[in-house]
């Protein structure tokens, strides 16, 4: 039988490996998905979310176990895997209070004596998920679909298994019906084949610019609705008004959480050049002082990378961009010994062209970039093929909202970092995504509208 390995980054240590599912099994989930889909749709939206909440239950119940399930099994600090279970047990809840509203019939003004539209669920979607946020991205995608009367095939990362099955888990223990959400253990290959089968209606996926290009070429051929994330370089932009420390705290913080291994991580850092020594200043001090180590101690604030391979790939990055004439401001790197750890690194005088800025870095390298006019600002943010998220520092909320209709990112944070919340549609410009998920635009990107008119 071929299998998949789980491997803890953090010490190389293999937690256990996991048969892959046969084609004989595919076909009986998918035969199981089809059944309960019939059902499922027909549950009322205030039913369904009474099933969520106690998704919500279950997740704050088990939060200790399941956090440490995603620490061993993908290396990011305990802390926040506390957090990811946390957030997923919100968004239960969000869609739990909402569904009903989101739902309703709309009623619009016609010739016809009653005119409006329904919302109907497509039918089985399949997810197809990778492995830094492997709670959240999965159930991100989930939640609204389940909401709407959708059922769920997963295809989650090969290197998170474990968390993919007790995922599974937490909804049929809702009291869910089985086939509304299942786990396929299977290779790249096989999921992208599911495509085109007449039962999988749908197909939500988050990773990489070429795997998504892949994914949306065979969904188009057979005329399959799809939603794409697809990673991002987010800009950083720091204006000479800004507070400099806080600006340089929350800095740290989105660059090096999860270990620099998140799509909505700041991964270029425009500054003003009166403020740019101080904020340099302040960036380096702070990183220099991030607790990194073992991701189960809860003082550790950085955990290891994802893998050797993943390691490798943001080394060759940082190498290129040293041979094109950048400076280093911390000089990091991979360690010796157990695990794929990466120490922070940051760098100036970084060449436009240079990997850092033109490709994604999914790990924790910081380039420092400076800029004299705000629209110099705007054009080096805005000189990406992705457009994910922004995050902009200044005490001028006006200035900030002058510069926010020039940018071209999906989600914008004001003297925060960038983060995705159940309440907002969340999704990207350019090559960062097609569609949007979350809030009630996420739910109805898988959902039939069916318009009428009554005479």
């Amino acid at each position: 039988m071929e299998s998949i390995r789980s491997v803890n980054p953090a010490t190389g240590e293999i937690i256990g490996d996991f048969e892959l599912d046969t084609g004989y099994i595919v076909e009986d989930k998918i035969g199981l998905s089809v059944k309960d889909f019939r059902d499922w749709k027909s549950t009322t939206p205030f039913d369904r979310s009474m099933y969520l909440d106690n998704v919500a239950g279950i997740l704050r119940e088990r939060k200790q176990e399941l956090a440490e399930i995603i620490t061993r099994e993908m290396g990011k600090p305990i802390r926040e895997s506390l957090g990811e279970i946390e957030k997923c047990a919100v968004l239960s809840e969000y869609f739990a209070r909402n569904v009903e509203r989101f739902l309703a019939a709309e009623f619009v003004d016609t010739d016809a004596e009653t005119s409006g539209f329904l919302y109907e669920p497509l039918g089985v979607i399949l997810n197809i998920m990778p492995w830094n946020f492997p709670f959240w991205q999965a159930m991100r995608t989930a939640i609204p679909a389940i909401a709407g009367g959708n059922v769920i095939l997963l295809k989650h990362s090969s290197n998170v298994p474990g968390c993919a099955l007790e995922i599974e888990k937490i909804f049929c223990a809702a009291g869910i019906a089985p086939g509304v959400y299942q786990t396929l253990l299977i290779g790249g290959e096989m999921a992208s084949g599911l495509i085109s089968r007449n039962e999988v209606r749908a197909v939500s996926f988050t990773g990489s610019n070429p795997a998504g290009q892949k994914v949306a070429a065979e969904a188009g051929r057979y005329m399959k609705k799809y939603v794409m994330e697809l990673g991002g370089s987010d800009p950083f932009i720091v204006l000479r008004d800004a507070d400099v420390e806080k600006a340089a705290e929350a800095a740290v913080k989105s660059r090096f959480r999860n270990a620099g291994q998140s799509c909505t991580a700041a991964k270029r850092f425009i500054v003003d050049e009166a403020i740019a020594e101080d904020f340099t200043e302040g960036f380096v001090r702070r990183t220099e002082k991030l607790k990194i180590g073992d991701p189960m101690d809860p003082a550790t604030q950085m955990g290891p990378m994802i893998s050797a391979k993943q390691r490798e790939k943001l080394q060759k990055q940082v190498d290129d961009t040293l041979k094109m004439g950048a400076d280093v401001l911390l000089e990091g790197g991979a360690t010796e010994g157990d695990g794929f750890f990466y120490m922070p690194t940051i760098l100036s005088h970084v060449k436009e062209n240079a990997p850092v800025l033109t490709e994604e870095t999914f790990g924790p390298v910081a380039p420092i970039i400076k800029f004299s006019e705000e629209r110099e600002a705007v054009r080096l943010a805005n000189s990406t093929r992705f457009g994910l998220g922004a995050s902009i520092w200044t005490e001028d909320r006006d200035r900030a909202m002058d510069l926010i209709r020039n940018i071209q990112a999906g989600v914008i944070a004001i003297n925060h970092m960038v983060t995705s919340d159940p309440a907002l549609p969340f999704g990207g410009y350019k090559e960062s995504g097609i569609g949007r998920e979350l809030y009630r635009v996420g739910m109805q990107e898988f959902m039939q509208i069916k318009s009428l008119k009554i005479y």
